[in-house]
């Protein structure tokens, strides 16, 4: 059998995670802004299509049927979504918890039926079979215990570190403008005071004027 080169391999194995990531936050992200987000989800779809098509068709000396390239195709598209839904709402559950609440427990749901007929059709039955309904349990179980812990997140007030800092600017704003009343009073009392003491010099000045004038008019008298 001949061996597939390394960069083929690369290339696949690199395009498979980088389209799945690209998923996984455009779906998280969607509700931020609709119009990006679902740009990068159509770009992430179409570079975990083109894993697809190199590592099953590329790479490998096979040239299945059409209904069959038709089926992989599309369980790779429901997979790269499931793993996105999942891996998204594992990551950003903080950030989203109601969203996040109902993307985990459909991703595993949506990832585990792609996977069974991406990669082993022969075992179809397994998705209502035992495994299939331990998957379900799991999935109706996360559903639930997420959007309680969801609801509590929602139910906790807005608070935290952030918060404090916000508070503690507020109250040095606060404390300023109460100090600027005093300062104006002190620069008022100061511009009412200033112009007392110019009568008195100019009073004083004149007076002292007229004593030496009626002084000289003595001693021409004389």
């Amino acid at each position: 059998m001949k061996r597939t080169p390394l960069i083929g391999d690369y290339l696949g194995y690199a395009t498979t995670f980088v389209g799945a990531g690209l998923i996984s936050g455009a779906v998280v992200h969607h509700p931020l802004d609709p119009d990006r987000y679902s740009m990068i989800a159509l770009i992430g779809a179409g570079v975990f299509l083109f894993a697809t098509v190199l590592n099953e068709f590329v790479l490998k000396w096979q040239r299945p049927s059409a209904s069959k390239v038709v089926a992989i195709v599309l369980s790779s598209l429901a997979l790269s979504f499931g793993i996105g839904m999942l891996s998204g709402g594992l990551q950003h559950f903080e950030d989203f918890p109601e969203r996040a609440a109902m993307l985990i427990p459909f991703g595993l749901a949506l990832s585990f039926v792609a996977y069974v007929v991406r990669h082993d059709t022969t075992r179809w039955r397994s998705i209502i079979g035992p495994t299939g309904l331990l998957v379900l349990v799991t999935a109706t179980m996360a559903f639930f215990g997420l959007r309680g812990i969801a609801s509590d997140m929602a139910a906790e007030p807005a608070g935290g570190g952030h918060s404090h800092g916000e508070e503690s600017s507020s109250e040095s704003e606060t404390a300023k403008t109460e100090e600027n009343p005093t300062e104006e009073g002190h620069s008022g009392g100061a511009d009412t005071k200033a112009p007392v003491a110019s009568p008195g010099i100019k009073g004083t000045g004149s007076g002292a004027g007229g004593e030496e004038g009626s002084h000289a008019e003595d001693w021409h008298a004389h």
